[in-house]
């Protein structure tokens, strides 16, 4: 005899306490503010710096009509997802939920904010470019 489906979950439900932390580290935009970034029309906003990789989260604001040269991350890997604004890469614009991924050591770009674009960026080690 086959059982309902509501009897085949594999589900623990465990309550919610409210008092304990969810996560061990929270950023709230609020909190923090824009700083120059390493290209002209570029700013950017550390919302978390790992301590012993030097890898970073930020957001990342290209401002309307400013390109970013083609260049290289040697000492991280990089990944950018566009939470908003009209990015042009290799003559193709790309808009809100695009995702990008530049392996360490690999020439990229140049980019091309068509508008002003907001990004969340990850780089797994220091922020250095060359």
């Amino acid at each position: 005899m086959l059982l309902p489906m509501r009897w085949f979950c594999a589900c623990k439900f465990l309550p919610v306490r409210f008092h304990e932390t969810m996560f061990p580290y929270v950023a709230l935009t609020a909190d923090k503010t824009w700083q120059a970034g390493p290209y002209d029309g570029v700013e950017l906003m550390p919302l978390h710096k790992h301590e012993k990789t030097g890898g970073v989260v930020v957001l990342r604001k290209f401002k309307a009509g400013h390109t970013i040269p083609a260049h290289t991350h040697p000492d991280a890997n990089e990944w950018a997802y566009v939470l908003s604004g009209e990015w042009e890469e290799s003559g193709v614009t790309y808009t809100t939920g695009a995702l990008f991924y530049a392996p360490k050591g690999v020439r990229h770009g140049p980019h091309v904010a068509r508008t002003e674009v907001i990004s969340l960026t990850v780089f797994d080690g220091p922020l250095t470019i060359a």
